[in-house]
């Protein structure tokens, strides 16, 4: 008798997502404390990541020929929720290089990828992508002032980026630069120039805390850089098309690790429903409970499927930014839902570090600004959405 499922993943994914979510619930979940006392460089970090790597779970959606293991993006989707299901796992699993890998692998000279994509793929290197500048809305290109000038056969660049992931560990960046004149059109205006950290004149100006906890993010300078003119990803010039294809799968992924911190808020209203304080105080008998749960639940489930509905397009060669877009505000809706709800059945433990649910709560709030805050992303989709129905048209679901 066929096993039915309810989607179409391998076996190859379902086996890997079972045991990442293992691992998780074994060598993670019971580190955590510690962790956000000891921070992703620590010891103990190093160590759980040298155990992914012993028992294969290290870059998983590194591109095959690098070492990674699932070639869809929608397929690795049910990896990234259990790899989600902790805040911790972008340094532990290598999750946070393998969309520059795939950049790299794409757009990357052979130079480059001996250069950059090698030491990614060993471990050996860590990646950050420079795009947003201080006073600058990252979600408008045009505003970029970082610039980047040939001269001689190598790149000048100078500006600034701030709210940058790995800053504090990056030994590359790929920075989001104007090449092109200001009369030129801002889609043949910019290029993405990879440069190492431990060039003269780049500078890591200061580590940003979110919310009180500092999480990778940093502000970064660079003064009269320089770089050779072959560290350019692509054409010069197409740096928005670039900029828009690590969109499209970076928010994808982002989403499926919420979803799966927005499962794990679930998880502990079970486990506070069932505890002997939830018996004693009738938790299940209580109907304002049972909305929580079936409310987060609801939040959850529309996500994950629409998380899953943009990612066929993404791996079709068809992305479709309505969808991407709404699946990323949809999977912002799931975490603060999910997280809202579990903190206010665990109350005032809730709101401390005696639970997860205090750091969950915390990626929840940045979701809605990072990778496209909900207004400026609303507006992109409200406009796309009125241009369909214009002349009686409609939006092709199918």
């Amino acid at each position: 008798m066929t096993q039915y499922t309810k989607s179409n993943h391998s076996d190859t994914a379902r086996s890997l997502a079972q045991a990442v979510r293992q691992f998780v619930d074994t060598h993670i979940i019971p580190a955590e404390a510690e962790l956000v006392t000891a921070g992703e460089a620590s010891p103990l970090s190093k160590q759980l990541n040298r155990m992914a790597r012993e028992a294969g779970l290290w870059g998983l959606f590194y591109p095959l020929s690098h070492g990674g293991k699932i070639a869809s993006l929608e397929d690795y989707l049910l990896v990234a929720e259990q790899e989600g299901r902790t805040e911790f796992s972008s340094v532990i699993f290598g999750t946070h290089s393998a969309l520059d890998a795939h950049i790299l692998l794409k757009f990357g000279t052979e130079e480059l990828q001996q250069q950059f994509l090698q030491p990614l793929a060993k471990g050996l290197a860590v990646s950050a992508y420079g795009m947003t500048e201080p006073d600058h809305g990252g979600s408008f290109p045009s505003l970029i002032s970082t610039s980047a000038q040939l001269i001689n056969g190598q790149w000048l660049i100078n500006g600034r980026k701030w709210f940058i992931c790995n800053t504090d560990r990056a030994t590359f960046v790929t920075v989001l630069a104007r090449t092109g004149a200001p009369d030129v059109p801002i889609h043949q205006a910019l290029s993405m120039i990879i440069v190492p950290t431990n060039t003269s004149g780049f500078k890591v100006e200061r580590q940003l805390s979110l919310l009180g906890r500092h999480l990778g993010q940093g502000e970064m300078s660079f003064t009269n850089v320089q770089v050779p003119e072959s560290y350019l990803l692509g054409d010069c010039g197409a740096g928005i098309a670039l900029m828009g294809q690590r969109l499209n799968t970076g928010r994808l992924l982002r989403a499926m690790n919420w979803v799966g911190l927005a499962q794990r808020c679930c998880e502990l209203m079970g486990v506070r429903i069932h505890s002997e304080r939830g018996v004693a105080s009738r938790f299940a008998d209580k109907q304002l409970i049972r909305q929580h749960l079936v409310t987060a639940h609801h939040a959850i489930s529309s996500a994950r499927e629409l998380i899953r509905l943009a990612a066929r397009g993404v791996d079709a060669g068809y992305p479709n930014d309505v969808d991407i877009n709404i699946a990323k505000m949809a999977a912002s809706q799931a975490i603060c839902t999910a997280s809202d709800s579990a903190m206010q059945l665990y109350g005032a433990e809730g709101l401390s570090e005696l639970t997860p649910i205090e750091g969950i709560y915390r990626i929840a709030r940045t979701s809605r600004i990072l990778d496209g805050s909900d207004e400026a992303l609303i507006s992109s989709v409200g406009r796309k959405l009125m241009d369909y129905y214009q002349d009686g048209g409609y939006y092709h679901f199918d």
